[in-house]
């Protein structure tokens, strides 16, 4: 009788023991599953509202002065920390222009283009397109013919997988004759693009695709889906003065960029100097990105470094770090 006692006593500690287990076990793996929730969170949290995408103009005296070349654009991008890249059509001169942008050669760049990409794990987010002529010009033939020469880019960005093109709105400076020179070019590029399943982006980009109240009564007017902004922190010099680079007549930029987010699918971050703090010193980042924000933008933020204080790299990096330093801030 003691031998079954002992046997019982010892199968119900055994049991015991055995449950005990269970719970612990079950009790370590809610702590491990509550600590990697919590670290989850913690890299959601970290993680700025936007992605962070670099306009290949910040390279543009590397390219043009230093001679680097333009395709090792994706590499240096992902060193520094970029996911996205923003092509400059003219960068890529005298390669296209001496070779009329034939069909050849315009393969040759989506070809290079998309393997640096490939490679480095970068993707092609958008084209800037530049000396294509003026699609708000008031000669109607003028006008289709750049129509017709942006067709070639609007084929190299489906090409590339990018999902859109940046035009500018050139041509009249009479406000009337800007806004309805604007809706036929832009309606017309629309069209097409939308067969290739292409954006067509306008840039406050001077003159009066800088007026930001007209750039977007064009944006409702044309009322095309594909066709839409791509506000630039800086560019807001509606004219300059005579002979120079000084502006004589500024639009406000934080009312522009407000006017222009409605219809806005690519922002760019434009840069110029820093103070010691890393504070853009003729933008506030914090004002900026607020108002980008606030209208629901989630997409690719371009850095675009113009300033000459800082070499092209400190520009492009100081940049980044700002808009990251003010994401967080923002929370």
């Amino acid at each position: 009788m003691k031998r079954r006692k002992f046997i019982q006593n010892s199968s119900k500690a055994g049991f015991a023991l055995s449950i005990m287990g269970v719970y612990a076990c079950k009790e370590t793996k809610k702590k491990e599953t509550e600590a990697a929730d919590d670290s989850e969170q913690a890299g959601k949290e970290a993680e700025p509202f936007f992605k962070l995408s670099l306009a290949q103009w910040s390279m543009h005296r590397m390219i043009r002065e230093e001679g680097v070349d333009p395709y090792t654009f994706a590499e240096k991008a992902k060193n520094w920390g970029f996911t996205g890249l923003e092509y400059v059509s003219q960068l890529y001169n005298p390669e296209l222009e001496d070779a009329g942008y034939s069909e050849e050669a315009m393969a040759a760049f989506v070809e290079k283009s998309n393997a640096e990409a490939k490679k480095h794990g970068l993707e092609n987010v958008l084209i800037m397109i530049d000396g294509q002529g003026n699609l708000a010009v008031s000669d109607e033939k003028e006008r289709n013919e750049t129509v017709e020469k942006h067709k070639k880019w609007v084929d190299a960005a489906a090409a590339m997988g990018c999902h859109a093109i940046r035009v500018n709105l050139n041509g009249s400076d009479d406000p009337e004759e800007w806004i309805k020179n604007s809706i036929d070019g832009l309606t017309k590029l629309s069209t097409y693009a939308k067969t290739k399943n292409i954006n067509v982006l306008v840039e406050n980009h001077g003159g009066l695709s800088s007026n930001g109240a007209l750039h977007a009564q064009v944006m409702k007017a044309v009322g095309m889906d594909n066709c839409g902004t791509l506000p630039d922190f800086g560019n807001f010099c509606i004219k300059r003065k005579q002979g120079t680079w000084d502006c004589e007549e500024m639009y406000d930029i934080y009312k522009g960029v407000e006017e222009l987010m409605p219809y806005a699918k690519a922002v760019s971050a434009k840069s110029h100097d820093f103070d010691a703090e890393g504070n853009e010193t003729q933008i506030d980042y914090a004002k900026m990105l607020k108002i980008v924000k606030d209208h629901g933008y989630t997409g690719y933020i371009g850095v675009e470094y113009e300033g000459s204080e800082l070499s092209e790299e400190e520009g492009i990096i100081a940049t980044r770090d700002l808009l990251l330093k003010v994401a967080k801030e923002l929370g």
